[in-house]
């Protein structure tokens, strides 16, 4: 076992003030926010029996203001980027995390900047990724991926036994229930459950709190899904890295870190079965939605292609609307939604082949804080020398690497199998 290294005092002084200047820097910047349409433009296109594109231009954008001065944050990333190289060097592992973190807010600035045109996708593409991306060379794309799950979902949807029970708690009972969960997992640590009337999905986490929608409708099985999801992967890497006493950027997230977030969220939903055929097949429509915009759909082809599936109105403006907000209606995809898919695949590899590779003790490191796959290996290193602290919170999955180990042990065989084979060969038991 090597000797654990003791860094000097200054050392550690210096990467949490550089790093607290990141936290700092980052604070009113608010994507979801800046890009999101507001109930106007609902009531507009509802007025016009969802006939009619919504009045969404570049003009509506510039009359919403991002609350700072974009060129201002810019070159306050620009100047904390430089202080790294002049406070910790050049190729000093946490001055290139941190320097990344710096240029990312920077394209994230600008991505702002550009709401209503097709840079505003471009740059989206480029921090959460496009659908015709690979994993790996000769991979399927994500596009081909979401059409795969798509078609074996849709046979399960079929089936009246795994159809999903009625809706029947209101956002102020799941709440309760959930306030209730969230005290049992962290006492006194002031985190809670509250409604909002001003998020389009029918949850979401911040900072300190999980909101529910107002007027949606959840059963318990979807309470379950928000508790694995949202209060454990999200908030419980929150805590995690708000308690890093010098890393404190781990406290928050740049969207690079959202595909390894979203990702193991959702890993961790399948992991305690709490996930259903309906709910994943909610995913892959995301997928397969910004698929057919990157090809050349409008709003009003999306939301035709919701409601194909069967739904509602309400909830296929809703739908439609997360694929095209910054953007304009007829322009180019926003693409964090392939980050659920996208962050599952890395998320499940990297667990995979750290079994293989005998090292399945990084796994928990996930949850160190808003961590991003690529820096896995540095963060082993920084806990091992006590600059990051391992994580206070784990869910029992991940507490417990003899289970997850030996799940994980037979992935790489598994995979290796032929599996048109395998249909021909189990036709006839099947």
């Amino acid at each position: 076992m090597s000797k654990k290294i003791v860094k000097p005092s200054t050392y550690l002084t210096e990467v949490k003030t550089l790093s607290d200047r990141i936290v700092k820097a980052q604070q009113p910047i608010r994507i979801l926010d800046a890009i999101k349409w507001d109930d106007v433009i609902k009531q507009e296109f509802f007025h016009g029996h969802c006939k009619k594109m919504p009045n969404v231009t570049t003009g509506y954008y510039h009359s919403r203001p991002l609350g700072f001065d974009p060129e201002e944050k810019k070159h306050e990333f620009y100047q904390i980027e430089r202080d790294l190289v002049r406070k910790l060097g050049q190729l000093n592992p946490l001055s290139v995390i941190m320097r990344r973190i710096c240029r990312e807010y920077q394209d994230v600035v600008c991505m702002l900047e550009a709401r209503g045109t097709p840079t505003f996708s471009n740059i989206s593409q480029e921090l959460y990724g496009s659908s015709q991306d690979v994993f790996h060379v000769g991979d399927p794309t994500i596009a081909s991926l979401g059409s795969m799950m798509e078609e074996t979902l849709a046979q399960l949807l079929q089936l009246d036994f795994l159809s999903e029970e009625a809706k029947t708690i209101n956002a102020t009972d799941a709440v309760a229930i959930l306030n209730e969960k969230i005290e049992a997992l962290f006492p006194g640590e002031g985190l809670r459950a509250m409604l909002s009337d001003g998020i389009l999905a029918d949850a979401a986490a911040g900072t300190d709190y999980i909101k529910l929608r107002a007027d949606a409708m959840f059963n318990m099985r979807d309470l379950r899904v928000l508790e694995v999801h949202e209060i454990w992967v999200h908030l419980g890497t929150t805590l995690n890295g708000l308690a890093q006493p010098y890393c404190t950027f781990l406290g928050k997230g740049p969207p690079s870190a959202t595909i390894t977030q979203e990702g193991l969220a959702v890993l961790m939903e399948i992991l305690t079965f709490s996930s259903t055929p309906n709910r994943l097949m909610r995913l892959i429509n995301r997928v397969r939605a910004i698929t057919l915009v990157e090809e050349g759909a409008d709003f009003m082809d999306i939301f035709d292609f919701f409601r194909e599936k069967g739904l509602d109105d309400e909830e296929n403006y809703t739908l439609s609307s997360r694929v095209f907000r910054g953007s304009s209606p007829n322009g180019l995809p926003f693409t964090k939604d392939l980050t659920y898919i996208k962050g599952f695949v890395l998320t499940y590899n990297f667990m995979r082949l750290a079994v293989s590779k005998g090292k399945p003790e990084r796994i928990p490191l996930l949850f160190c804080g808003k961590t991003m796959i690529e820096d896995m290996k540095v963060l082993s290193d920084l806990v091992e020398e006590g600059t990051v602290i391992a994580p206070l919170f784990l869910p029992p999955q991940f507490k417990d690497l003899m289970g997850l180990s030996s799940w994980l042990s037979f992935s790489r065989f598994m995979s290796s199998l032929n599996f048109r084979q395998l249909e021909q060969d189990y036709s006839n038991i099947l």
